[in-house]
């Protein structure tokens, strides 16, 4: 096997991805702290064309070098926006159509393995604050609260890599 040089994979152009059809997937970060993990999910968004990325509280905003340090450019081809508050934005999506999925560990969460999206259905997944998680508010208001099975020592994974799991799954279901 070789691996395929950078002009044999093809990439769209910005403008060109901005035009495509995206993934009926919105992505909500809750209060993240780090920019690199800010970066890297705006990365995953594009890899697998996410619909939007909604950055609440205290979530960084581009321009930052600390996200473009992991975005490698991707903060130019998602769609994004500030939003000061989560919980507000959760009923305003939920208002618009969308059901959300807070990603957290919670008393009756649905394993992800378990999911299976709805087909034609625009979903929002929470994703939380490294710390803390996705603020209780916003998960008692969520249309399903998500969980990603775990049988390690440790109690969570990192919020870039949860977000990368997730989006996955949901595309992988999506397109089967």
């Amino acid at each position: 096997m070789r691996k395929l040089s950078m002009e044999e994979l093809n990439r769209d152009s910005v403008e060109d991805f901005r035009s495509k059809e995206k993934l009926p997937l919105t992505l909500i970060l809750d209060n993240v702290r780090s920019l690199n993990n800010v970066g890297s999910v705006f990365r995953t968004a594009d890899a697998f064309m996410v619909e939007k990325i909604y950055l609440c509280g205290i979530t960084g905003t581009p321009p930052h070098r600390d996200i473009e340090k992991t975005a490698l450019g991707a903060t130019e081809s998602v769609a994004w926006e500030h939003v000061p508050n989560t919980l507000d934005l959760t009923r305003q999506l939920q208002a618009q159509g969308y059901k959300v999925v807070a990603v957290e560990q919670a008393e009756n969460s649905t394993k992800l393995h378990e999911f299976v999206p709805e087909p034609e259905q625009r979903y929002a997944f929470v994703l939380g604050n490294e710390v803390f998680g996705v603020e209780q508010e916003v998960v008692s208001l969520s249309d399903v609260v998500l969980e990603i099975p775990q049988f390690g020592t440790k109690h969570s994974l990192n919020i870039s890599v949860a977000t990368g799991v997730v989006v996955w799954d949901f595309l992988s279901k999506s397109i089967s």
